[in-house]
């Protein structure tokens, strides 16, 4: 009799055990599958921890990453908008291995005439073009671009050999750079400066011809060097123009020597600021840097405007230090007006700082640099506390382009002042995001050329914060918008892209020079998974305590998509291999509905069902312990009296088990639910969330529960749950508050709600 009820006791685990393991195990075992719950752990798709990297997250104990420390003497020949440098480069191994050649980047070759660049992508004959781009391709001579080097030499002035592939240049160094070693050598260069408002250089200038005379956002413009790590030894993935920038740290000392009349800033520290301000500059630099409420103009609208009307033929020399950055950029003009402001960031003073010409205002002066102290401060609130002197925001036509301490960006008004919201909050916006580059990866050193999303998804995540808390504190803004208007983060702007043409999608954990679509996949979708994994999955505690740890811990260091995975469980202790399997490492979308439901009700005897279940394991009812049975409501030996009766009074064995194990008082307390439902939740969609569900009865109320998101762990399809309640179940929604980017919302109601055609849209917007 034990042994017969003891069996009976397993029946049920034993039953959805093997039913499980058919449908996962057997069937993998069968095809020569390997396991494809989503649930398993992501050990094949990393790599093995080692003393490098640890399985934390962490650095590991032998963690190395070289140094390049540049001397650099720049000229600028504005009127044949040509640049010309010599550079001195310390590269210091700080490797267990010893080089036998070095890799230099030369990303300007990417617009040489030779380059393959233009000559990788297919696509035919498109419907229309921009004329610009339409006419770089078929009506002008090609850019004469790409660096011009004039001599390798090492430390006492022989010259080095050399071998130039694209856009990377091998060193060949006559015996091999030991390992703890360092090595000096000097590259001299030029090149011609491109217009970056053609075909989107990432730098060059703007010619305005109005008044003759260019702006110069100027960046990988000097020969840069490649890093060698433990995860691939040398980076030499060539620049074809989507994948940005991997770069090792070191300390820069530039001169950078311009006409007389122009106003520049960059990368570091100015040394001579005396000798290149004019002493009423001076009086508003040091007002600048006392005032924490408003920006003070160094260079004033006036002053632009007449340096405009005449050109220099003296130059000045301005002279910068910057230390432990991976990047070196600056601007430079007679155009610009210039703004700065201080910002008080955890103990120290940053200076946040806007260049612009006429061109830019009024939105500029109103706008620029409070957005700069803005970002300096959501930033580091969320991440890591800004550590270097300054951020600059310099316009720049149709760029967002981001160095270290200095960033390119667009947003122009009307010739006569005017402009849109769409103008204000684009130009607001990519401030804050290039900006936020100065964070991730200039800190956080992350491998453009390999992982785009590391700094893309990651900024575009932060921004989106930055944006709403912008909202929040400068509500006239914004105004008659009741938040801001993001563009990107929040669930249901990413569903276009994730509902679309699979053919044309690639999974985040993709080099970005491999994607259809860079905006989406890089920006837009890493940037709401992390927002849904913050606000939906962990909760803002959790992730934030893990999104600082990762932060601090890759702080002027190179971590890898795992590093962040890895820190992101650890510092949390929740298991988030599934949701790393499904947003970055397929195109699977999220879409989670209610299939169905059944009504139950508490018998004393077994249905027909339960009887033809226990006859098929030769079990009588004689043989059963007392048990609680649920009545199907649709089975065709339903007992309609069971209806709207409590649990005890159609159960013997459940009153008289009340009456022997509870207490009086304990049963005066019980509420015996009268209604029981089988609800059936299914998933079309291939990304497992939490099923957030919201259930409304006949009384009014509404009940919220979330299931975590184990649920689908062992059925990847569908999932049967048990609703009891007092009164009955009137309603059932899926995601109600759209949390989780669901695709499609016409399946996540019961019962379903009714939702017009295109048609029946189009006809009442024609009524209205």
């Amino acid at each position: 009799m034990n042994r017969i009820k003891y069996c009976f006791a397993t029946l049920f685990f034993l039953f959805v055990a093997v039913g499980f393991a058919q449908e996962t195990g057997t069937k993998d075992r069968e095809s020569g599958h390997t396991n494809q719950n989503k649930f398993k752990q992501l050990y094949e798709e990393f790599s093995t921890p080692n003393t490098y990297r640890s399985a934390s997250g962490a650095p590991g104990p032998d963690y190395y990453q070289q140094q390049a420390n540049y001397v650099m003497h720049i000229t600028l020949d504005d009127t044949n908008a040509k640049i010309y440098g010599e550079e001195t480069i310390t590269y210091i191994n700080n490797s267990p291995d010893n080089l036998e050649y070095l890799w230099v980047q030369l990303d300007q070759n990417v617009r040489a005439k030779d380059s393959k660049s233009p000559l990788r992508d297919g696509g035919g004959v498109p419907l229309a073009e921009q004329p610009g781009s339409f006419a770089g391709k078929y009506l002008t001579q090609p850019f004469d671009g790409g660096f011009n080097i004039e001599h390798v030499k090492d430390a006492s002035g022989k010259a080095l050999s050399y071998t130039i592939n694209q856009t990377m240049m091998r060193i060949n160094i006559p015996t091999p750079l030991k390992s703890k070693d360092q090595i000096e050598f000097s590259i001299k260069w030029n090149y011609n400066i491109p217009d970056h408002t053609i075909n989107r250089a990432r730098s060059g200038f703007e010619y305005f011809a109005k008044d003759d005379n260019r702006a110069y956002v100027i960046a990988q413009f000097f020969p840069r060097m490649a890093v060698y790590n433990d995860v691939e030894g040398w980076q030499n993935h060539q620049f074809w123009g989507s994948g940005e920038f991997a770069l090792p740290f070191g300390d820069y000392e530039v001169n950078i020597t311009v006409p007389a009349d122009h106003i520049l800033d960059a990368t570091g520290t100015l040394q001579n600021r005396k000798d290149v301000f004019s002493k009423e500059m001076m009086k508003r630099y040091e007002k600048a840097k006392k005032s924490y409420n408003k920006p003070v103009i160094i260079v004033t609208q006036a002053e632009a405007e007449a340096a405009e009307k005449t050109k220099s033929t003296a130059t000045k020399t301005w002279k910068f230090k910057a230390k432990n950055v991976r990047d070196y950029g600056f601007a430079t003009s007679r155009k610009f007006i210039w703004d700065m402001q201080a910002v008080k960031v955890g103990s120290k003073d940053v200076m946040a700082v806007s260049m612009y010409p006429k061109e830019g205002n009024p939105l500029w002066e109103e706008y620029s640099t409070k957005a700069v102290a803005h970002a300096l401060k959501s930033y580091s609130e969320h991440s890591l506390e800004y550590p270097y002197p300054k951020a600059i925001s310099v316009h720049a036509k149709q760029q967002g382009m981001e160095y270290p301490m200095i960033c390119w960006n667009y947003g122009r008004p009307n010739e006569d002042g005017t402009y849109a919201d769409q103008v204000k909050f684009g130009m607001i916006s990519v401030i804050i995001h290039e900006v936020g580059h100065n964070f991730f990866p200039m800190i956080v050193n992350s491998d453009e050329r390999q992982w785009g999303w590391m700094d893309e998804g990651l900024d575009t995540f932060l921004q989106y914060m930055a944006e709403q808390e912008f909202g929040e504190l400068y509500p006239e803004a914004i105004a008659p918008n009741k938040k801001y208007p993001s563009r990107r983060g929040e669930p249901s702007k990413i569903i276009p892209y994730m509902s679309g043409d699979q053919s044309k999608i690639a999974p985040i954990m993709s080099n970005p020079e491999n994607v259809y679509q860079l905006g989406p996949n890089a920006y837009a979708k890493p940037a709401t998974a992390l927002n849904i994994l913050r606000e939906t999955v962990m909760g803002k505690e959790l992730f934030d305590h893990a999104f600082k740890t990762y932060s601090e811990r890759w702080k002027f260091k190179h971590p890898t998509p795992e590093d962040f995975f890895r820190t992101m469980e650890d510092a949390s202790a929740v298991d988030l291999d599934w949701y790393w399997r499904g947003w970055f490492y397929t195109t699977d979308y999220v879409d989670i509905g209610v299939k169905g439901i059944k009504k139950y009700y508490v018998s004393n005897k077994p249905s027909k069902q339960m009887l033809e279940y226990m006859a098929a394991r030769n079990i009588s009812e004689a043989d059963l312990p007392p048990l609680v049975y649920l009545a199907d409501e649709d089975a065709e030996d339903f007992d309609a009296t069971l209806k709207g009766k409590a649990p005890t009074e159609n159960s013997k064995s459940l009153k008289e088990f009340m009456m022997d194990n509870l207490t009086a008082a304990e049963r005066t307390a019980v509420k015996e639910p009268k209604y029981f439902y089988e609800v059936t939740f299914n998933k079309p969609g291939g990304i497992p969330m939490p099923l957030i569900v919201e259930y409304t009865y006949a009384d009014g109320s509404v009940k919220n529960i979330t299931y975590p998101p184990e649920v689908w762990r062992k059925n990847d399809k569908e999932v049967k749950l048990v609703i009891s309640s007092m009164t009955e179940l009137k309603g059932i929604v899926v995601d109600p508050k759209l949390e989780t980017a669901d695709i499609d919302t016409s399946n996540n109601s019961w019962p379903k709600k009714e939702e017009n055609s295109d048609f029946d849209n189009f006809k009442n917007k024609t009524k209205g």
